[in-house]
């Protein structure tokens, strides 16, 4: 097995370490809804369900590497990529690109916030620039996502999953009877009343 960590010089991954530079003196992600390089073809990296980032079949290691890898994750129409000013490659994203690890809830009712921090450590307020949205897992059980950027998103983990939804109430939406999550001024539906049997 490779190791990712040490990859030869002039690879892929050390182009675009290179490329990146360091993070330590950036405050907040760069502009890459901006950058409009070209399309360089694939890497053999992947982003695993389980929030792992892998290269040439082997895990990244150390957690420095894949924030400063997170910060230039876009999602086109076609693909996810990492861009760089020079280049941009494609990437295998599993499911999400992040995971939400950790939730913080205050308030109740229309006064209620909920923020998360994700896997590589970026922290989101859930409203209008941050919005839930849920899907139905193979088992037809409840995968919660919160927006990151872009058209990026992070899973919430089972656990907290169960903790967003105990948050749950039924509202009457439009006419209709709606199971959700409120927080502020929005309201975010998981499922009609009438599904409600078949939440796991």
């Amino acid at each position: 097995m490779t190791d990712s960590n040490s990859s030869p010089p002039g690879s892929a991954l050390a182009r675009l370490t290179q490329a990146i530079g360091s993070d330590a003196k950036r405050k907040g992600p760069p502009p890459v809804e901006r950058w409009n390089p070209p399309y360089c073809g694939e890497i053999d990296m992947r982003i695993a369900a389980d929030g792992s980032w892998h290269y040439m079949g082997s895990p990244i290691s150390r957690p420095a590497l894949v924030r400063l890898f997170s910060t230039v994750l876009r999602k086109d129409p076609e693909r996810y990529v990492l861009v760089t000013p020079v280049e941009r490659v494609g990437i295998i994203v599993e499911d999400a690109p992040f995971l939400a690890v950790e939730m913080a809830v205050e308030g109740e009712g229309a006064e209620r916030q909920i923020a998360f921090r994700t896997n590589v450590d970026d922290l989101v307020q859930v409203g209008p620039d941050h919005p839930l949205r849920f899907e139905q897992d193979a088992h037809g059980g409840v995968k919660p996502y919160v927006k990151v950027r872009g058209d990026l998103w992070a899973l919430v983990t089972r656990a907290l999953a169960l903790d967003l939804i105990a948050l749950a109430e039924e509202r009457e939406v439009e006419g209709q009877s709606l199971f959700g999550i409120a927080v502020g001024q929005a309201f975010f539906p998981i499922a009609s009343a009438a599904d409600l049997e078949s939440l796991a």
